[in-house]
């Protein structure tokens, strides 16, 4: 069984210097786990490491779709499989960072064999969305598949039409994800999580804040030029946190200060749901900053080595 070492936290926590100070020390490469540091040309906003950063030490699965195509956690999870082997065919460690907590999950016992998407299924679910409204939708769902209702928001449509997508063909989706619950882990992993005080995380993302706001403007223009829109008119689907308010303040909609307060109050909100995933996951090795990178770098040799034959 290969091993990985996973660093993951909220956002703005330090987990991408974290991860190349140990990739450094213990002889790995980086892996991206965040879902939207794949996509290219989105570098500021998501916060993906520099150019500079990414050549301390080999990086991977960063820039591997473009703004608005569809990358899933199953896409995810066959990438990474195949970028880890070939790290660790090299005799080097995969250091697997990020902050999306799908990915981590599903990277760890694997993607469940769901049925896959139905395209004329989900666009009619979203018609009936926009006809009847999302929680009539989510009536539905109760129905057929309580337990994923109850596990659903009403007004959360991508989850409600996935699971009644899965539920079309025969099977619910508690059961699907029920069985693969009970399934062994992949590999032999330590889990690191930073864990910085509530005030101090909060300082680190309002400070970061003007420079990431910055980046997405540039990086909204740019999107706008490559698809020959202009402010005001619609980006590609499922942007990343910023990117629509980036938009709005290109319009003339919104004044740079309430783009800056909303950057800042969203990415507040993301780091308190990856914490409430993080608590919830079992094997999580908690971190208080500042780590002791040495002292740290020399237990994770040691673990490693003990898995050697």
């Amino acid at each position: 069984m290969l091993s990985i070492l996973l660093v993951t936290g909220p956002t703005a926590s330090g987990k991408t210097r974290l991860a190349i100070d140990l990739a450094r020390a213990v002889g790995g490469e980086v892996v991206n786990a965040d879902s939207q540091q794949v996509y290219r040309g989105l570098d500021v906003g998501t916060a993906k490491p520099t150019p500079e950063e990414q050549a301390e030490v080999p990086h991977h699965l960063y820039d591997v779709a473009e703004p608005g195509a569809g990358f899933d956690a199953a896409r995810y999870v066959a990438l990474a499989d195949r970028a880890i082997a070939e790290i660790a065919s090299r005799g080097r460690l995969p250091v697997v960072c990020g902050g999306t907590g799908l990915y981590v999950r599903a990277l760890l016992p694997g993607v469940a064999e769901a049925p896959g998407r139905d395209p004329a299924l989900r666009a009619r679910l979203e018609a009936e969305a926009e006809r009847e409204g999302r929680p009539a939708l989510h009536a539905r769902l109760a129905a057929v598949d309580p337990e994923a209702a109850a596990r659903i928001g009403p007004n959360d449509l991508v989850r409600i039409t996935r699971a009644l997508e899965i539920a079309a063909s025969g099977r619910t989706q508690s059961e699907v994800f029920g069985a693969h619950a009970f399934r062994e882990d992949r590999y032999r992993f330590r889990l690191l999580a930073l864990d910085p005080p509530r005030e101090e995380l909060h300082r680190r993302i309002e400070a970061r804040a003007p420079r990431m706001l910055e980046g997405l403007l540039s990086e909204t223009r740019a999107l706008l030029s490559a698809t020959g829109g202009r402010p005001g008119e619609p980006l590609p689907p499922k942007l990343p946190i910023g990117y629509a308010d980036a938009l709005l303040h290109l319009a003339g909609e919104i004044p740079r200060e309430e783009a800056l307060r909303r950057l800042v109050v969203a990415h507040r909100r993301y780091a308190r749901r990856q914490v409430v995933w993080l608590r919830r996951e079992s094997g999580v090795e908690w971190l208080s900053p500042p780590v002791d990178v040495a002292a740290l770098s020399q237990a994770l040799a040691a673990w490693r080595a003990a898995a050697a034959p």
